[in-house]
């Protein structure tokens, strides 16, 4: 079965907010970009919308399709729907305690993301 994700690259001038996964999720421990499960009929816009709003409390007003990433885990397959979010309102938080950051473009490399993220952190800096 494969899990289907929306995931926010929140941007605001040249950096982008990340959060911290907590030590008890799969890839607990690394960095990532905020987002949740796509629920069964429901699409990944309509998700990410959802989600941020739940785990940063932003409402999201201009969010456009970055990048598809398909991954193979050894304990599970993810498909993840990154969407590049340019305009909202509200200040992103860790609204379930999550540790946060706002990070420059440029320093992304300094921490350490699960690795479907990672071809993301790459398209970034390349940009």
């Amino acid at each position: 079965m494969v899990i289907r994700v929306a995931a926010g690259i929140i941007m605001r001038d040249e950096q982008v907010f990340i959060a911290l996964r907590s030590q008890d999720k799969h890839q607990g421990g690394c960095w990532e970009f905020p987002g949740g499960k796509v629920e069964l009929d429901e699409e990944p816009s309509a998700a990410l919308v959802r989600e941020l709003e739940e785990e940063c409390g932003i409402q999201v007003n201009v969010s456009s399709p970055f990048q598809l990433i398909r991954h193979d885990y050894s304990d599970k397959s993810v498909e993840l729907h990154f969407f590049k979010v340019t305009d909202f309102d509200g200040e992103p938080h860790g609204k379930e305690g999550q540790e946060v950051a706002w990070v420059s473009l440029k320093d992304l490399t300094s921490y350490t993301f699960p690795e479907a993220n990672v071809p993301i952190v790459k398209a970034l800096l390349a940009a």
